[in-house]
């Protein structure tokens, strides 16, 4: 078979471990993962009660799906067109992929970053892509500005980043939209932006009526504890999402998801609860790196991104063996590095505790 010549070098998206896989492996009862940046409150009492109620799985979803759309539309007091729905946020970025970059254009983005926005500018062949290094965690807009010319067709920022959880602040945004070309369409991947405190952070969904090239994209997958159901969506002018449209599959969101979705932005008090304890859990990491001289880059996500200055690897097999499943930093372009998604306080101090044993030995043989 013919396939895309540029299909042979990838290689799937590789999710965390998964709880089955680490009790397999290793035989232990109890496991916590802290890998994937889930919410480890889980989801809102609304949402399960409205489960209980859910039937009619024997018909297709709504695809357009029109409820859920209204809905949404209400809450963030945009119009019901500027919205795009996606199978998670993964999706949107796949459609945006696949309808503005091929063999002609080419893509900016730092580096490191979410991992699917290069993955899929590759399988669509695009001309090239400009990957421009982080500056102590954060995206150098100066230097994505200068790799911008006429053919560059999409941009991509994800404020908070992941793996870094550092956040473009309001003026620095502003002034990077003012400065790129009106062609070029500007991703911005907030997909971790329920769990921002910072008071310099932006509102993006106004930013959309001053810049017409916007787009902003969002997710139930991450504090509003729906991952399962593969919820995200994107918002942009009307002009824009009607040129995406076309490459969206049809019945992309399936009908539990458009109705959780629906029903968990009702509740946001658990939405300010989860941000709350979140900050408090990823003070306790602060706390422990403080102590231990670790250095770490300060959060504005549900996750920290810890430098043990060892091998993330090795830190990640010692802490897997205990019954904790992390991300090492190896594959995230912080090869001494750990990234630990914040849990509960009682998780996070389990795992801060395993985390000293393995301080305490490695400067015991040091």
């Amino acid at each position: 078979m013919r396939w895309k010549e540029q299909l042979l070098t990838l290689t799937p998206y590789q999710p965390g471990k998964t709880i089955g896989e680490v009790k397999r492996q290793y035989g232990l009862k109890d496991i916590t993962k802290l890998a994937s940046n889930e919410n480890p409150f889980g989801c809102s009492k609304v949402v399960l009660e409205v489960l209980q109620k859910a039937a009619h799985f024997e018909k297709y979803p709504d695809g357009y799906a029109t409820e859920f759309r209204f809905q949404l539309a209400k809450f963030l007091k945009v119009q019901p067109d500027q919205l795009i729905f996606g199978n998670g946020s993964d999706e949107i970025i796949q459609i945006i992929s696949r309808a503005l970059l091929d063999e002609r254009y080419n893509t900016v983005m730092a580096t490191p970053t979410f991992s699917q926005y290069k993955h899929n500018a590759i399988i669509d062949g695009a001309k090239s892509i400009r990957e421009i290094p982080l500056i102590d965690g954060e995206h150098d807009l100066t230097a994505m500005l200068n790799a911008i010319d006429d053919k560059t067709n999409v941009v991509w920022l994800c404020s908070p980043n992941n793996p870094t959880g550092a956040y473009i602040p309001e003026d620095k945004l502003i002034n990077f939209l003012n400065m790129v070309p009106k062609s070029t369409l500007v991703v911005l991947d907030e997909a971790y932006y329920e769990y921002v405190v910072a008071e310099d952070y932006y509102n993006s969904i106004e930013l959309l009526k001053d810049y017409q090239n916007l787009i902003v994209l969002r997710t139930f997958s991450k504090i509003y504890g729906l991952a399962s159901f593969r919820v995200g969506y994107g918002v942009s002018h009307p002009d824009v999402i009607r040129a995406l449209e076309p490459a969206r599959g049809p019945f992309n969101t399936n009908t539990l998801g458009q109705l959780v979705a629906a029903n968990a932005i009702k509740d946001q008090a658990f939405v300010n609860s989860c941000r709350k304890a979140n900050r408090e859990g990823l003070q306790q990491y602060y706390d422990f790196c403080e102590e231990n001289g670790l250095n770490y880059f300060p959060s504005q996500a549900n996750f920290i991104l810890i430098d043990f200055d060892r091998e993330g690897n090795e830190v990640f097999q010692y802490l897997i063996e205990r019954g904790y499943i992390v991300r090492s930093g190896n594959a995230l372009g912080f090869p001494t590095s750990v990234r630990i998604t914040v849990g509960s306080k009682e998780q996070n101090e389990g795992l801060i505790q395993l985390l000293k044993e393995y301080v305490s030995q490695i400067k015991a043989h040091s």
